[in-house]
C-alpha cells in the first residue's frame, strides 16, 4: 500500500483518475474524484450491497444519450 500525505486542494493522479482533497475536518477527509465515464468508482462498504440490490431488482433497457452514454 502506498501511503501519501495530502493538504487541501491538493490531487493525487493514477492513470486518468485524479483524487482531490476537498476538505479535512475531524475525524474525515472529503475527496473529490474525477474519472472517465466508464470507470465505477464507489465506496468500499458498498459493492456487496450494491450487488445483491441489483442481482434482485428487474432489468431496465438503458437508453442511448449524448456522446454514447446510457443512463
Amino acid at each position: 500500500m502506498l501511503v501519501l500525505t495530502r493538504r487541501c486542494e491538493e490531487q493525487i493522479v493514477i492513470g486518468e483518475i485524479v483524487i482531490t482533497v476537498i476538505a479535512i475536518g475531524p475525524g474525515r477527509v472529503r475527496l473529490g474524484i474525477d474519472a472517465p465515464a466508464d470507470v465505477v468508482v464507489m465506496r468500499a462498504e458498498l459493492p456487496d450491497s450494491f450487488s445483491s440490490a441489483v442481482s434482485t431488482r428487474p432489468r431496465l433497457a438503458l437508453a442511448p444519450t449524448r456522446k454514447g452514454r446510457t443512463t
